[in-house]
C-alpha cells in the first residue's frame, strides 16, 4: 500500500500559513516569531514529520554523515573507539556510519565502496593487517572527501592522523621486565603491515640494547594476530632449550593467550615467566594474575579522529593542513611481572623523549 511523506507543504497547510515560513522554523532560522516556531514543531511531532535528507544533501552537497571502518570487534579496542568517535560527530550534527572489515582486505574494498556510494562527508579509519594498498582510500582524497586515519596509519597518504606512543609503550613495558630481573626477554609481534607492530618492536629492541642486553632473533616471533597461532607460538619460545623468563606481546590478547598456555603447563607467573601486554583490556585487572599492560587512552583517540576530522570539514580546503597526533601511553603495573623478592634496577636514560 502506498504512503504518504510528511512535507512541510502538510504542515503549512494544516497551520494555515507559507511553506517558507515552515522552511525556516524547521531549520532554526531566526526570523520566525517565536510561538509561530513552536506551533511548527509541536504539528511536525504530531504528523511524525521527517527532513528530505536526501533533497537537503542535493542542496548542499553535503549529507550530514561520516563512515568510519575498524578492522575487527574482537577485542574492547575498536568499539570503544567508535563509541567516542560517535559522541564526539553527534556534537557536530553528525550521523556516524559504521563498517567492520573483520580483518578482510577485500571486505574493507567493498566496505569502502559503499561509503562513497553513500556519498559520507567524511571518513575516519584502521585499516586491515591484510592492507598493502591504499587506492579504495585514495579514490576519497580525489574526490575531496577528508580522510583520518587512527591506530593503524597509512604513511603514503598525506591526510591527518591520530596514534598511541607505541614505541615509548614498547620500551617502557620492556624496561620494566629488565628491571625485575628479566633477561631473556621474547615478543610476540604483530604483521610488519602494521605501523604500530613495527614501532613496538622498535622500542622492544631498543631497550634491550640501552639496558645492554642482546636482541635475540629466536625469541621474536612477528605473527597476524591470530590467536590459535599465538598458542602455537607461544609454546614454541617455552619449548626451547633456553626459554624466555619474560614475554612483551604486541597487545592483550595475545598475553592472556601466554598466560593461559603458561597456566596449563604448570608455568608459574610471575615466577618463571612475567607477561605484559599492550592495551590495557578490562579483563587485566580481573584474572589473576593480574595482566601488567601499557594503557592507551581509547576513548580519547575517537575523539581525537573525531576532531581532525571535523576541523577539516569545517576548513577551507586550501587553508587545511594535515595534523598528526601522538598520544601518551602509560604502564600499568599487576601480578603478572612483579613478584614479592623482585629487585626494582634503576632507570637508564632513554634513547627518545618521553610524553
Amino acid at each position: 500500500m502506498a504512503t504518504h511523506q510528511t512535507t512541510i507543504i502538510d504542515i503549512a497547510h494544516a497551520l494555515g500559513i507559507s511553506k517558507s515560513t515552515v522552511s525556516r522554523a524547521l531549520t532554526g532560522h531566526p526570523n520566525v516569531n517565536e510561538k509561530t516556531r513552536q506551533r511548527i514543531l509541536d504539528m511536525a511531532t504530531q504528523v511524525d514529520y521527517q527532513r528530505n535528507q536526501l533533497a537537503i544533501s542535493l542542496l548542499t552537497n553535503r549529507t550530514g554523515t561520516v563512515g568510519i571502518m575498524v578492522p575487527e570487534f574482537i577485542s574492547f579496542f575498536f568499539p570503544k573507539v567508535i563509541i567516542g568517535v560517535q559522541e564526539e560527530m553527534a556534537r557536530s550534527g553528525y550521523n556516524v556510519v559504521i563498517c567492520h572489515s573483520n580483518e578482510s582486505y577485500e571486505t574493507e574494498v567493498a566496505n569502502a565502496k559503499a561509503l562513497l556510494a553513500s556519498r559520507v562527508d567524511g571518513l575516519i579509519v584502521s585499516h586491515t593487517k591484510e592492507t598493502r594498498n591504499f587506492d579504495h582510500f585514495k579514490v576519497f582524497q580525489r574526490k575531496g572527501i577528508p580522510v583520518v586515519f587512527f591506530n593503524r596509519v597509512c604513511e603514503d597518504m598525506n591526510v591527518s592522523n591520530v596514534t598511541v606512543d607505541d614505541y615509548n609503550g614498547a620500551f617502557r613495558a620492556v624496561e620494566h621486565l629488565i628491571q625485575t630481573g628479566r633477561r631473556r626477554i621474547a615478543h610476540l609481534a604483530g604483521p610488519d603491515t602494521l605501523m604500530n607492530s613495527r614501532n613496538r618492536l622498535s622500542g622492544y629492541r631498543d631497550a634491550l640494547t640501552q639496558y645492554g642486553l642482546p636482541v635475540d632473533p629466536e625469541l621474536v616471533i612477528a605473527y597476524d594476530l591470530n590467536l590459535d597461532k599465538a598458542n602455537i607460538y607461544v609454546n614454541h619460545l617455552l619449548n626451547l632449550p633456553n626459554p624466555p623468563d619474560a614475554l612483551f606481546a604486541m597487545n592483550d590478547p595475545t598475553a592472556l593467550e601466554a598466560l593461559n598456555v603458561a597456566k596449563h603447563r604448570g608455568i608459574s607467573v610471575p615466577d618463571d615467566l612475567a607477561i605484559v601486554g599492550f592495551s590495557d583490556d578490562p579483563i587485566s585487572s580481573l584474572i589473576e594474575p593480574g595482566l601488567t599492560s601499557v594503557s592507551q587512552p581509547v576513548g580519547e583517540l575517537g575523539q581525537q579522529a573525531a576532531q581532525l576530522l571535523i576541523r577539516q570539514l569545517e576548513a577551507k580546503e586550501d587553508e587545511f593542513q594535515p595534523e598528526r597526533i601522538v598520544l601518551p601511553t602509560s604502564l600499568i603495573v599487576r601480578g603478572s611481572t612483579v613478584r614479592s623478592d623482585a629487585t626494582i634496577l634503576p632507570q637508564l636514560p632513554h634513547p627518545r623523549p618521553l610524553p
